[in-house]
């Protein structure tokens, strides 16, 4: 599954360069109800159904990226798994493959000897203890090997149609930084989000914010000039573009 990103949280690159600016203090209340509902409005105007960009066949192979992913990207964590999946879509045919098999596939991919170990312990505990299906239920999930939080909350929403928040790099920099939900911790983020997220927005709601984070709001240099919530968020100074 190949993400298209939306015309306003593009990939593509962009010729404009930011003005060096200061950054200040965070703001420290979130916004108002009616002000975070039209954010998501708008986000669902620009995409109403974003997909996460991991490539996957089933809840199993997604369990396996998601997990695979942690201190990598999505793009480099897709060019590895293309030709494991293949391999090994069950975790039956994970187990058979074997550690060492799965390690060499997956060598591109950071931390991948602990990671490679994991996927195989975790097969085996599906097999074992969930008759080799993701369970639904967080947990199960968390008490996989290689399974935190934010794992169980990606497999949760996108295998089994959960409104979870799961709180990224990305989702816990925008949450602060608009702010939607202040905390200090993703623990604090996830469930600031919860209490604020307008219901019809909340299934779709981690990857907007996702989105939002890989390809405007960056944490070094955010593209303010091109944000279609700028006028609604309170990060200051905003960036503005140079010729």
């Amino acid at each position: 599954m190949t993400k298209k990103a939306p015309a306003t949280i593009s990939k593509r690159s962009n010729t404009a360069k930011t003005t060096a600016v200061n950054r200040r203090p965070r703001a420290k209340r979130a916004l108002q109800s009616d002000d975070i509902k039209e954010i998501f409005r708008r986000f669902y105007s620009i995409e109403p159904e974003p997909k996460g960009e991991l490539e996957h066949v089933n809840a199993f192979t997604l369990l396996v990226a998601v997990v695979l992913s942690a201190q990598a990207t999505d793009s480099g964590v897709n060019k590895a798994t293309r030709a494991l999946f293949k391999l090994a879509s069950t975790p039956k045919k994970m187990v058979a493959l074997g550690e060492d098999r799965v390690r060499e596939l997956i060598k591109t991919i950071g931390l991948y000897r602990n990671k490679a170990k994991n996927v195989i312990l975790l097969s085996k505990a599906l097999i074992e203890d969930h008759k080799g299906q993701v369970p639904e239920d967080r947990e199960a999930l968390q008490a996989l090997p290689g399974v935190g939080r934010k794992t169980a909350n990606v497999v949760l929403n996108m295998a089994f149609g959960w409104p979870t928040m799961a709180v990224d790099t990305h989702v816990f920099r925008v949450s602060n930084r608009i702010p939607l939900a202040v905390g200090k911790t993703p623990e604090a983020v996830e469930a600031g989000l919860e209490k604020i997220m307008p219901a019809e927005f909340a299934l779709h709601a981690h990857h907007w914010l996702i989105l939002h984070g890989r390809y405007l709001c960056k944490a070094r240099r955010p593209e303010c000039w091109r944000c279609p919530i700028a006028d609604l968020c309170r990060f200051e100074p905003k960036s503005l573009a140079t010729s």
